[in-house]
């Protein structure tokens, strides 16, 4: 399935690199071999679909899913005792980028389900655990998180989706928007106020598993972003939803922590290796143009005044990358590290946003062109703001951090409990 003339120029070569020097102290022999093999999955499954993604923003792009199922990479955090891969943050990070130089959707598809399986990881039972995550690992079920609501937003103390208890039951009821996979996921980890008005959002939020085919659960029709097309970020609406006690992750009340946990140690170090593939591919279109397009007797590429500004995205994107691996392999070392994944979804975003605007400039006119590839990359961009805490969100926490302000250090609290990787406790 080879695109047509028309469709290459808006596909960014997938052409398998080896991973650059600067990574070799994060990267294992086995994180190599990952990286080669998504650099190859990405030419050979993604790109030749990427320009139809592109062109066809009203359908959810469901094969790509399946093809990445199929190699577990969904489960890539998960131990290998549920079928998992167990190749942890760093090895996620690898695929997540890799997979994004070619096509940010088919990225946004993948690391939107790890977030959610990082949640079971910590908080279900090995019981749970042993029930959803095969699942996950075989590429039988896709997994979405629902926490961001119409009138709330991201804002977890606000959320209205209120579960009632009824019996042995929960009774589950509201409406949550902007949910990844809304489209594909086979269940939902739905995070609703189990709580009496007045009582802290510390103990207010109590997260269940809700499967897709749970009556009174709905999915509207998908609804085309500005970016991302073939990913699907839609709405769920619970209409008395009931779900079994079997189904409430970590305890009642502690539905805060799974929603918190699950975007720091997930959710903002995907969207960095998101924004990073996004990045990489804007230099390398970017000084691919100039060296080709020809001006003065040479190329445009000679040009001090355009060397300067691509030496400006190359910065950028050169520290992005570090801050996107190191931040992860203090994660994989156990060390704490919540302010080093922040940092890098928010500086990962702005330095890939800042390199995509200049890239517009250097391209003139050709860069409004619909068909190029650029215009898809500068759309793609903006789906990494919002998600896990928007810029002002980003920069709150790390005041936190500068002034010593005591909060929850979720990557050394979870790392040191390593409740997944201990033997089942209900063996002999």
């Amino acid at each position: 399935m080879r695109p047509s003339p028309r469709e290459r120029e808006t596909t960014m070569p997938a052409t398998p690199t080896t991973p650059p020097p600067a990574l070799r102290p994060y990267l294992t022999a086995r994180h190599e071999l990952l990286w080669d093999e998504a650099d190859v999955f990405a030419e050979e499954h993604i790109a030749p679909r990427a320009a139809r993604m592109e062109a066809a923003p009203g359908r959810v792009e469901r094969k790509v899913a399946d093809l990445m199922a199929a190699r577990g990479w969904f489960a890539v955090t998960v131990p290998a005792a549920f079928g998992g891969l167990g190749a942890g943050h760093v090895a996620k990070t690898v695929l997540v980028h890799r997979i994004a130089r070619v096509s940010a959707a088919a990225a946004a598809i993948l690391q939107a389900t790890l977030i959610p399986v990082g949640g079971l990881l910590h908080f279900a039972t090995y019981e749970q655990k042993g029930r959803w995550l095969p699942r996950v690992a075989d590429g039988s079920l896709l997994l979405s998180i629902a926490v961001t609501e119409p009138r709330a937003g991201g804002h977890i103390g606000g959320i209205e989706t209120t579960a009632e208890r009824a019996r042995n039951q929960w009774v589950i009821t509201g409406s949550k928007v902007h949910i990844g996979n809304s489209h594909l996921a086979g269940a939902h980890l739905v995070v609703a106020r189990t709580a009496e008005a007045g009582v802290s959002t510390s103990q207010a939020l109590t997260a269940f598993m809700v499967e897709s085919d749970r009556p009174g659960l709905s999915v509207s029709d998908h609804r085309p972003g500005l970016g991302l097309h073939g990913f699907s970020a839609g709405r769920l609406d619970l209409d008395h939803v009931r779900v079994p006690e079997d189904n409430v992750v970590g305890e009642i009340g502690q539905g805060l922590s799974v929603a918190q946990s699950s975007s720091i140690l997930y959710g903002r170090p995907n969207l960095a290796a998101l924004s990073l593939g996004i990045h990489e591919a804007v230099v390398a279109t970017t000084t691919s143009r100039l060296k080709a397009r020809a001006r003065y007797r040479g190329a445009l590429s000679d040009l001090p005044v355009l060397r300067d500004r691509i030496g400006d995205m190359e910065a950028r994107l050169r520290a992005g990358r570090i801050l996107a691996y190191q931040s992860v392999h203090l994660l994989d070392q156990g060390l704490p590290c919540d302010a080093d994944l922040i940092n890098a979804k928010y500086l990962g975003h702005q330095w890939a946003m800042q390199s995509t605007q200049d890239a517009m400039e250097l391209h003139g006119a050709h860069a409004l062109d619909r068909g190029y590839v650029l215009q898809r990359l500068w759309r793609d961009i903006q789906h990494t703001y919002p998600p896990a805490g928007t810029g002002e969100v980003q920069r709150i926490r790390l005041a936190d951090a500068a002034f010593n302000e005591d909060h929850i250090q979720w990557s050394e609290r979870l790392a040191a409990e390593a409740s997944w990787a201990r033997p089942d406790p209900t063996a002999a």
